[in-house]
């Protein structure tokens, strides 16, 4: 049985979605999405370990504050080591999906002694992922869509038609319509709506560092050039839907240059929404990697 927390981290108040005893295992959730979207993998591990997946800032009953600076990853990685230090003595097992990625990325990369294990779904590493947005002209493409969640008119143009934007194009039909259940729609929708929680995901967009360059060549992203910043000391296992149309596999080539101790899962038929359209692949890997 889930249950609801809240956690204050500093001026944060995190929702939190917790269950079971043991070890902490800690999931992070991406854009669109909220704590919720793990509820097959609290299902599967709160048997064995005390499982939580917070709303990241921004994001349903979260604190959702309004302005972008606040969304610097320096402030994200701080809700997670405060999380942390509220739900463990020790060290904690850390899993992680596209945006909430990029935050364990930082996670593991500032704080490796709250670590013992790093599992990242669908999220690039950060020095990888610049190189990618500078020199792959095929990602710089598949990640136009960030210059327009970035826009002044993004809230209306994300809100437009009961969320078409999100469903359709983010979601995609396929989960959607097919893989959801109306519990789970219904559940999304009431995320979406709740006040500035569409201003807070749309944030992380405009606060980040590295976006494609416009239709003209032009680029808004800061490159930071000390790759040796970027050093993952924590044993990580990386699992990656190759069909996944936002972040391409070019973002795994050259991994191990910034994080030694690596495993990299493919699964060649899984998009970027993986953990819902194969959870009980993605819930092996993660047992098999946790547990060895």
């Amino acid at each position: 049985m889930l249950s609801h927390e809240f956690v204050d981290v500093h001026d944060i108040r995190l929702h939190c979605l917790t269950t079971g005893q043991g070890k902490l295992m800690l999931f992070l959730h991406g854009f669109p999405e909220f704590g919720y979207a793990w509820k097959e993998q609290l299902a599967e591990f709160g048997k064995d370990y005390h499982v939580v997946a917070p709303d990241l800032r921004g994001y349903n009953l979260s604190s959702r504050p309004a302005e972008p600076e606040q969304y610097q990853m320096k402030h994200l990685v701080e809700d997670i080591r405060g999380l942390i230090a509220h739900y463990a003595p020790e060290k904690c097992v850390l899993v992680a999906h596209d945006w909430g990625g990029a935050v364990a990325w930082g996670v593991a990369v500032a704080h490796p002694d709250l670590l013992e294990k790093l599992v990242i779904i669908n999220s690039p590493h950060p020095a990888v992922f610049q190189r990618e947005m500078r020199h792959n002209p095929v990602q710089q493409q598949a990640s136009q869509y960030m210059l327009l969640l970035r826009s002044a008119e993004a809230e209306q143009r994300v809100a437009a038609n009961g969320f078409a934007l999100l469903r359709e194009q983010f979601l995609g039909d396929r989960l959607w319509k097919e893989l959801f259940t109306e519990e789970d729609r219904q559940a999304f929708l009431q995320a979406w709506a709740q006040p500035g929680a569409l201003r807070g995901a749309l944030n992380y967009y405009r606060a980040g560092r590295v976006v494609p360059p416009d239709e003209a060549g032009r680029t808004v992203g800061e490159v930071n050039r000390d790759l040796s910043m970027y050093a993952v000391r924590v044993p990580t296992l990386v699992i990656w839907g190759e069909q996944d149309k936002y972040l391409l596999t070019g973002n795994l080539e050259g991994l191990q240059q910034f994080v030694p101790v690596l495993t990299i899962k493919r699964v060649p038929d899984g998009s970027h929404w993986v953990i819902h359209e194969q959870p009980q692949v993605i819930n092996r890997l993660i047992r098999e990697f946790v547990e060895q």
